[in-house]
């Protein structure tokens, strides 16, 4: 299964809003790609920003694929990359 870039923000947002008590909607993020540093996410939360290294982003994923497809993924089924956008491919 790919997820887009849309579902990996969503995943992003589902996450964190869940871990702070508040709506996915005041959670916004920047997707991040680095030649030397690989995959991150920069989340702005009630004003603050927060950096979200491959590891966060992969259990973020993991947990919306659960929640979403009645999937179970753990880390090593989730890989990110760059086609056209950022996207995950999880077995």
């Amino acid at each position: 299964m790919t997820l887009s870039e849309a579902e990996l923000v969503n995943a992003l947002c589902l996450h964190m809003a869940e871990r702070k008590g508040i709506r996915p909607e005041n959670v916004r993020v920047e997707l991040i790609y680095d030649d030397e540093l690989g995959f991150s996410a920069e989340l702005n939360v009630e004003g603050r920003d927060i950096v979200w290294i491959e590891a966060n982003m992969a259990e973020a994923v993991s947990r919306y694929v659960h929640k979403q497809y009645g999937k179970q993924a753990y880390r090593d089924d989730i890989s990110f990359r760059l086609a056209e956008e950022i996207v995950v491919d999880v077995k």
